[in-house]
């Protein structure tokens, strides 16, 4: 059964709760102040109830009726010990009745509300439970799809290189497409384990600026290579509490997306500003055909993509580090018009 957190205090208060409404009950508390006035006995039993109820909310029936039975116990001397008449010592005893009656009915109730919280713990385990086998048949999926390609390749290369009739030419041509489709199975399983497994964010002062020159260096190598332009306009001096390499991670996918994207001679547009005192924004535009107004709510899902080829999983795991990093990240996007996707860091506070 469900049980509420554990609260090591709540024994001692309890224990102090029975204590005092024993205390008073024997008369050790009131009547030295007021007397033996007509409307002191009443309270004694009517306090009894407070830690009966209490014990019943915190433990359900079973620790109702312990706080119940304990009281009725510790009473029983009282009860008998005075010369009561047959009234008030009928009377004694059916608000012992009630003791037990109060504990079962508030008992009941949380224990009632113990299982059906139980039920629902139970029903969001089962769909975390789900949701993870669905994951995980998704991720099969994936790596089978994008593996099967290239190892239908690497096996055609094998065999026209084992062929005693392939021409040398022919085997420098076969050898390098064995290579690249080893490099592309390589970079397709390092990308399905930095999505499964990714490896603790670890966050120190850094300057975003240079760190972002850093990157747009690497970049531009690839890009002249598809024949895009990058251009840049990056503010001096900006400071983030953030993993470099990370960082350096969620930029070159958001980059090489947006080169991907672009036509040959288009550009590729990257800014980092301060707009504000609290954060930093680091905008990546390109020139491309834009994403869908529809497929626009699902582009940071794992394994949705609308490229031919690629996992799925660059944009799922720039959200992931975004998030890692306390940020936002927002998409603006039209078909025919280009894609920027901006993301808001917190700067490092001084």
């Amino acid at each position: 059964m469900w049980t509420p957190e554990k609260n090591r205090y709540r024994l001692p208060v309890l224990g102090g709760l029975v204590a005092l409404t024993l205390a008073i009950h024997y008369g050790l508390v009131l009547e030295p102040l007021f007397g033996d006035v007509h409307w002191v006995h009443p309270l004694h039993g009517r306090f009894c109830y407070i830690p009966i109820v209490i014990a019943a909310s915190w433990y359900g029936l079973r620790g109702g009726f312990t706080a119940a039975a304990v009281i009725s116990l510790a009473v029983l001397p009282y009860i008998f010990g005075q010369n009561h008449s047959v009234h008030d010592f009928t009377t004694e005893l059916v608000e012992i009745v009630f003791y037990f009656a109060i504990a079962g009915l508030v008992g009941g109730l949380i224990d009632r509300e113990f299982q059906t919280r139980q039920k629902q713990q139970e029903a969001l385990l089962q769909v975390e439970r789900s949701q993870r086998l669905s994951l995980v048949g998704q991720m099969a999926a994936g790596v089978a799809h994008e593996i099967k390609n290239p190892l239908t390749s690497i096996k055609g290369a094998a065999d026209i290189l084992v062929d005693k009739e392939t021409s040398p030419r022919e085997r420098d041509e076969f050898g390098s497409i064995l290579r690249n489709e080893v490099k592309r199975i390589d970079s397709t399983v390092t990308e399905f384990l930095d999505f499964a497994r990714p490896k603790e964010t670890r966050r120190r002062e850094l300057d975003l600026s240079e760190a972002l020159r850093t990157s747009i260096r690497q970049i531009e190598v690839h890009a002249r290579r598809e024949q895009v332009r990058v251009e840049s306009s990056i503010a001096e001096g900006i400071k983030v509490n953030g993993d470099p390499q990370k960082l350096h991670q969620m930029t070159l996918n958001l980059a090489l997306n947006a080169i991907q994207a672009s036509p040959e001679a288009g550009a590729v547009f990257i800014a980092l500003d301060r707009p504000g005192s609290d954060f930093a924004k680091l905008s990546i535009s390109d020139e491309g055909p834009g994403v869908k107004e529809g497929d626009l709510p699902r582009i940071f899902e794992p394994f949705f993509t609308t490229k031919p080829t690629g996992t799925g999983l660059g944009l799922a795991l720039v959200k992931s580090i975004v998030d890692s990093h306390e940020g936002e990240i927002e998409v603006d996007s039209k078909p025919g018009r280009g894609t920027t996707i901006t993301v808001s860091l917190p700067l490092l506070r001084s």
